[in-house]
């Protein structure tokens, strides 16, 4: 990664360095260091890179961390604080974005230091107020956030994911903690028991006892709910389902009340028109839903807002991954649907039959198990008779990943083909 300079440039790639150029350390790039000063570099850090772009306070940055919701939230965030009139950039899952303009394609959750700064350099450079990223586990273990001064954090959940990474659900749990460790402003959701906060410097939110609450709330056609703090009271409708978005809109609720100190209603207001992310709880047709969901509490909290009618449900678990949690997925998706069939996600380096049998180990013997994904989910719309139809794993992934080839894949694509030649 190379960032351009009046006199010079930044680098990241001892291999692009020249005499001059600064070579910024990195966590991972550190053992090239030697080999950049030998080559002409000067040696910064991520904070002295920051200084060089001339980037430090010219925007407010605001990350989102947690298993599930981040990218729901930070597209919320930025559609609510876009209505209340201030430019935002966004970072994370589904690529970057300066005022609602695509500048990079999806990659790593959380970018590594240096590419992250030349999307906030370019957030700057577009007058954006704020710069909404998402934080993952991996980038807190592997410090790819070092330099970054936060103006807000905000903690949406804790629950198992990435433990072929973390090795147990306690060091991932501190890892996700560590980020609150600082003396940032904090949004939590403190009905998590889960996350661990000092409630000092934090603002929750909560379905019974936060500092802004959601009552009185319905979630059959969209969300409605009366949204309260101790000395205002607000109603809130949104076009978006489930209890877990309503935690979702909490946190923006909360978050934009922290930065912004308006009345609860004119923030509710601002939530309006949200149509949601591509892939997340996303209708494709009538009676058939996407969802990124891969995670066992991602799942439940998925199959559970859908309880008018019975469900067919095809989901798999990625490969190279978390092995611990396979099984456990099978059993929720067992609990909820009429018709399971489990199949291939992104299988990576694995033996995709092999994932679909540990998948599948603690479902009824009647499990439908089909490896080709295309297959399985045609079989599901063939069987389909009223039912509603959840395809879960890979949300608004336009590939399947086998033996290190990515393949052109859309969950969506594919129901849309099948859809178009039943026509």
């Amino acid at each position: 990664m190379k960032i351009a300079l009046n006199n010079g440039f930044l680098t990241d790639n001892s291999n692009d360095v020249t005499t001059g150029a600064y070579f910024v350390v990195t966590n991972s790039n550190s053992k090239y260091a030697d080999d950049a000063l030998d080559a002409g570099a000067k040696l910064i850090s991520p904070r002295q890179a920051i200084e060089i772009l001339g980037l430090k306070e010219r925007i407010k940055i605001i990350g989102i961390t947690g298993t599930n919701g981040k990218t729901t939230t930070a597209f919320l965030l930025a559609h609510t604080l876009s209505n209340l009139g201030y430019k935002c950039a966004i970072s994370g899952t589904c690529g970057s974005f300066v005022d609602g303009r695509q500048i990079a394609k999806k990659g790593l959750t959380t970018s590594q230091i240096l590419e992250t700064l030349s999307y906030i350099k370019e957030a700057v450079e577009c007058d954006c107020k704020y710069f909404i990223m998402e934080v993952s586990s991996h980038a807190i273990a592997q410090n790819r956030i070092e330099g970054l001064e936060f103006a807000l954090k905000i903690f949406t959940n804790l629950s198992q994911d990435h433990l072929d990474f973390h090795k147990s659900f306690d060091e991932y749990a501190r890892v996700k903690s560590s980020f609150l460790s600082d003396s940032s402003d904090k949004i939590i959701n403190c009905d998590d028991k889960n996350i661990s906060y000092n409630a000092l410097n934090a603002l929750t939110y909560s379905l019974k006892n936060g500092n802004i609450i959601a009552s009185n709330f319905e979630l059959k056609d969209g969300i409605i709910a009366t949204i309260q703090s101790k000395s205002e009271i607000a109603n809130l409708s949104l076009n978006l389902h489930g209890k877990f978005n309503l935690y979702n809109a909490l946190g923006v609720i909360a978050a934009s009340k922290k930065l912004l100190n308006l009345d609860l209603q004119s923030i509710c207001n601002a939530l309006k028109g949200f149509s949601g992310v591509a892939g997340r709880m996303e209708i494709v047709s009538p009676d058939i839903i996407v969802d990124f969901a891969h995670t066992p509490d991602g799942i439940e909290k998925v199959l559970s807002s859908v309880t008018e009618r019975e469900l067919i449900v095809v989901f798999g678990a990625g490969g190279d991954r978390d092995k611990s949690k396979r099984a456990i997925m099978g059993q929720i998706v067992a609990k909820y649907a009429k018709v399971a069939i489990v199949t291939s996600d992104n299988p990576r380096s694995e033996d995709p039959n092999s994932i679909i049998e540990q998948v599948a180990s603690k479902m009824p013997p009647n499990t439908i198990k089909i490896t080709d994904r295309k297959e399985a989910i045609k079989r599901a719309m063939d069987i389909q008779n009223g039912e509603v139809l959840l395809i879960l794993g890979k949300g608004d992934e336009d590939y399947q990943e086998i033996n290190g080839i990515k393949y052109p894949f859309s969950d969506q694509k594919i129901v849309k083909e099948i859809l178009s030649n039943k026509g």
